[in-house]
């Protein structure tokens, strides 16, 4: 597979993501932020950056430094810009939640963190979109999975400035009615570019490669994948469109906004049928699990987004649609991010491993890595979890949200111990373990040098 060369710092970006997540969960157990705090309460804004940023942020950086170099057949530029990337987004971050529990009234902490945490972040990003934009650039013609990465890049760019903007703003550092308009009015349009454009459209770019090379299914472009491209591309030009608008004193965005939810209800309706097709025409009759939990994930999109444009469940999900954009983060986007790592850890481990090895001696398969009997358990119980709090949101029940929560915590811990075993090579059978000449993996630090 062209461009198929191991990231040197890829696992390190997960094992950071994942312990993220387990901490952004375990404030939601212990009652820190919505629905136990207004949803623009400063608790909240850190539990938000902490899943948005220190989960989703990275595990898609993660992720799109080992496969951007595959949608595009050509090595990855720039590479040692991944550690310094690393270091400076979990700093960015811990600054930036920082600064919210400051504005709670936590001692020890002040607003001044949330400018320095934005640069941090700002600098952080622009080191991944350096590496990301130039790879990409480097391929001509771009390949369709390539083009939603790139666009999902702008976004990136546009929610960080208009991030750090906001950062300026509750700081004290900035205070222009411009600034301040596009504070109040404007957080729900971050939250659209950020988990719409960057976090989404990325993931179903990568997904249109992904999904055809483990189930063996047919990868060529059809019109319906174009289309899902196009309808996107206008859905978040309109959300740009009316940050504009916002900053340059307009309030007429209300039909602007419409029109975006109509697009993206479009663009997830195609992706589900190109989803079904693949499934249809794949060569792998008996597809691994993580194809049938990434699936669970596709039906929480197309549910959360349907639900999301319909004005009746939109205004029954609670403040700012707080449950059905819970389906979204922890239905779609979790739910997908933990059923690929679940295939990509222990691919990426046998690269790692096998790969120096092969051809001289006997090694295991992939699928050697893993054991799914204990692991489908773990995906039905996060998968009934999430559906359990989406549930209790609607029903304005925090206690059944907290324990809801508590299992989801709980299946992805077991899920995360999977993922540490299949590092640990904890399943291969003993003769196939360490071939000889075969490296030891770490847990989630490197053990080669780059290629770059």
């Amino acid at each position: 597979m062209p461009g198929a060369t191991l990231s040197r710092w890829t696992m390190s970006y997960f094992a950071a993501a994942c312990v993220f997540l387990v901490i952004g969960q375990g404030m939601m157990v212990s009652g820190y932020g919505y629905p136990f705090a207004d949803i623009g309460a400063p608790a909240t804004l850190a539990l938000v950056h902490v899943l948005a940023i220190g989960w989703l942020g990275l595990l898609m950086v993660g992720a799109l430094l080992q496969f951007v170099p595959v949608l595009v057949a050509a090595p990855l530029r720039a590479g040692r810009l991944a550690l310094p990337a690393l270091l400076l987004l979990i700093a960015g971050l811990l600054l930036l939640v920082g600064g919210f529990a400051s504005l709670g009234g936590t001692p020890g902490m002040a607003p001044g963190m949330l400018p320095f945490g934005a640069f941090s972040l700002v600098t952080g990003f622009g080191f991944v979109t350096i590496m990301l934009a130039s790879t990409i650039a480097a391929a001509r013609p771009l390949p369709l999975p390539a083009r939603f990465v790139a666009v999902g890049l702008t976004a990136l760019i546009a929610t960080v400035l208009v991030g750090g903007i906001f950062t300026l703003v509750l700081s004290g550092a900035l205070a222009n009615d411009t600034a301040i308009a596009l504070l109040l009015e404007g957080a729900p349009l971050h939250a659209a570019l950020g988990l719409g454009g960057w976090l989404t459209f990325t993931a179903i770019g990568v997904s249109y490669r992904l999904l055809p090379m483990f189930m063996l299914a047919p990868d060529s472009a059809r019109a319906t994948s174009k289309a899902v491209w196009w309808s996107g591309v206008v859905a978040l030009a309109l959300v740009a469109a009316c940050v504009v608008s916002i900053a340059a004193g307009s309030a007429a965005v209300k039909w602007p906004l419409g029109l975006a939810a109509l697009f993206s209800v479009s663009a997830t309706l195609l992706y589900s049928t190109d989803l079904s097709r693949l499934f249809r025409e794949r060569r792998r009759k008996i597809v691994e699990l993580n194809i049938l939990a990434s699936y669970a994930a596709f039906a929480a999109l197309l549910v959360s987004v349907v639900m999301f444009a319909l004005p009746v469940t939109r205004s029954a999900a609670g403040e700012g649609a707080a449950a059905v954009v819970y389906l979204f983060v922890f239905g779609w986007l979790t739910g997908l991010g933990l059923a690929q790592l679940y295939k990509i850890v222990p691919f990426l481990t046998w690269l790692e491993c096998y790969g120096p090895v092969l051809g001289r001696a006997a090694v295991p398969r992939v699928q050697d890595l893993v054991r799914e009997r204990r692991a489908r358990l773990w995906f039905c119980l996060y998968y009934g979890a999430v559906v359990a709090a989406t549930i209790s949101l609607f029903a304005d029940n925090p206690m059944a949200f907290r324990i809801a929560v508590l299992a989801q915590l709980g299946a992805t811990s077991g899920l995360l111990v999977e993922f540490a075993r299949a590092r640990e090579l904890s399943a291969v059978a003993a003769p196939l373990r360490f071939p000889a000449g075969a490296p030891r993996p770490h847990l989630f630090l490197p053990i080669s040098r780059p290629q770059e």
